[in-house]
């Protein structure tokens, strides 16, 4: 299915507002527009299914439509967090280079003890690194996956800077406070047992925002 097919199903529903969650949602938020065209952050494909995420004027969480491409259709809508999934290292006695020594993965962002933190205003107590792999916005399950399976290519590496750092998981998960209720991820037995064998711990982190259902 191609973007541009994808692009008018969900014009027309957002048009026609056939679901009955469109008309609930466009009451209260609006989704960010590009040319347009609503915005498309990112289309997440398993088998027939298809997940567009798509964002929301001043807000972390995304409006998703579920579409089944054989049946060339929306088949659900919902909204769903912003997720932030990585692998992170600190130390106060370690500098950034140090910590980049143990792995060989590529790092997605760095820093050292004493370095001024993006809002300018403190500076960091402890230098630190962290592995992002992939950005784009997807659910819970296939991001965690996806972090694993990066870091068992270098599971020594990741094994050592959680013994000599303060190495783990860091999840942060940004939803819709809609209706009051958020709802939460779940660890699957292979994701518990994959945590084990690479010595790691996992800390979540949920926050809530946005305007509640009208109906």
């Amino acid at each position: 299915m191609t973007i541009e097919r994808i692009q008018d199903l969900i014009k027309f529903e957002l048009k026609t507002m056939e679901w009955g969650v469109t008309e609930q949602f466009m009451e209260i938020h609006s989704p960010v527009l590009f040319q347009n065209s609503v915005q498309i952050d990112n289309v997440a494909v398993t088998q027939n299914k298809i997940s567009v995420f798509i964002p929301v004027e001043n807000e972390r969480f995304y409006l998703v439509f579920y579409i089944d491409s054989d049946k060339d259709q929306i088949t659900g809508i919902s909204t769903e967090p912003a997720i932030e999934i990585c692998f992170k290292a600190t130390s106060a006695v370690l500098s950034e280079a140090e910590l980049k020594q143990y792995t060989h993965l590529e790092i997605s962002e760095s820093w050292n003890k004493g370095d001024i933190k993006q809002s300018g205003k403190t500076s960091y107590t402890s230098s630190g690194i962290i592995i992002e792999p992939n950005k784009k916005p997807n659910d819970f399950e296939s991001k965690l996956n996806e972090l694993i399976s990066e870091l068992k290519k270098d599971k020594g590496g990741i094994e050592a800077l959680s013994k000599k750092a303060d190495g783990y998981i860091q999840v942060v998960m940004n939803y819709h406070n809609g209706n009051g209720m958020i709802g939460g991820p779940n660890l699957n037995e292979m994701n518990i047992k994959d945590l084990n064998d690479l010595g790691l711990s996992i800390d979540f982190n949920f926050n809530v925002s946005g305007n509640l259902y009208r109906s």
